[in-house]
């Protein structure tokens, strides 16, 4: 297992540097500027539409700044070749979609096309990622199971084994706990951890701040398409933050568990508007 990282030991390979980006008319960023940290786990929070989701895509190549550039190992991301850069960063956008006659294991060996060409067959070590994806993400027993037979919550299990049997050092999820229930929410997290805690480096969007706050070495806050504040949890979290970013009037306290900040809102049903 690599030794856990202080921020102080966390070097960049993926940055993104004066970036500009947009859909259509519509600016969602301008100048952004970020730094994610290496063989750490990176949780971006914030309000609903504030560009998290976006900067993500920008990262792994769905979205070409209009300015700046996002840079992996110092070359810019849209230089590498498709399947080099997919053998090292793997994404879960917030809605996959998949074909109504695929089949779970297939749905997950689909993870290794980028480890695979027209002269090499199915290998051993392919076999190996896929049993292994299945078996860390809770699934091995839906592996014949068609996925449009599948509950919400199965599915996004299934979708996070294509990105594990992907074995790449790069694992980003947009909103990963989505239809997860509460267990499954935190056993995914504690997985993201300890992939970590092997050496990989995981960017995830989520939407729970304690959450965040629990399971990440980082946290990258943002609101209206700029970063607010980064930074180690207990360095960056606080009622003055979480006011500014999500506009909630909150305390927070030591989680009783782990010690690390806990976000409890202070608002009663008198100051629902």
């Amino acid at each position: 297992m690599t030794p856990r990282l202080t921020a102080r030991d966390l070097t960049p390979r993926l940055t993104a540097r004066e970036v500009t980006l947009r859909y259509g008319d519509r600016v969602v960023s301008t100048r952004l500027t970020v730094d994610v940290p290496d063989r750490a786990f990176t949780a971006v929070v914030g309000p609903n539409a504030c560009g998290k989701s976006t900067m993500l895509r920008s990262f792994v190549r769905l979205l070409r700044p209009d300015q700046g550039v996002v840079t992996f190992d110092g070359a810019d991301v849209n230089t590498i070749g498709s399947k080099r850069y997919a053998r090292s960063v793997a994404f879960l956008p917030q809605e996959p979609s998949a074909p109504d006659d695929i089949r779970v294991r297939q749905l997950v060996a689909r993870g290794r096309f980028p480890h695979q060409s027209m002269f090499t067959a199915w290998s051993p070590q392919d076999e190996e990622a896929v049993v292994e994806a299945m078996a860390a993400a809770g699934i091995t027993d839906l592996a014949e199971r068609y996925v449009r037979e599948l509950s919400g919550g199965q599915r996004q299990r299934v979708w996070v084994a294509m990105a594990l049997a992907q074995r790449t050092p790069y694992l980003l999820l947009d909103e990963p706990t989505s239809f997860l229930d509460i267990t499954h929410q935190y056993q995914l997290l504690a997985l993201l951890a300890r992939l970590r805690d092997e050496g990989r480096t995981i960017i995830a969007v989520l939407h729970d701040i304690n959450q965040a706050c629990r399971f990440a070495d980082h946290v990258i806050a943002m609101k209206d398409g700029a970063v607010v504040a980064e930074g180690a949890p207990a360095d960056t979290v606080d009622a003055a933050l979480i006011k500014e970013v999500f506009d909630l009037p909150c305390l927070v306290v030591p989680d009783p568990v782990t010690g690390t900040p806990m976000v409890v809102p202070t608002m009663d049903r008198g100051d629902i508007r």
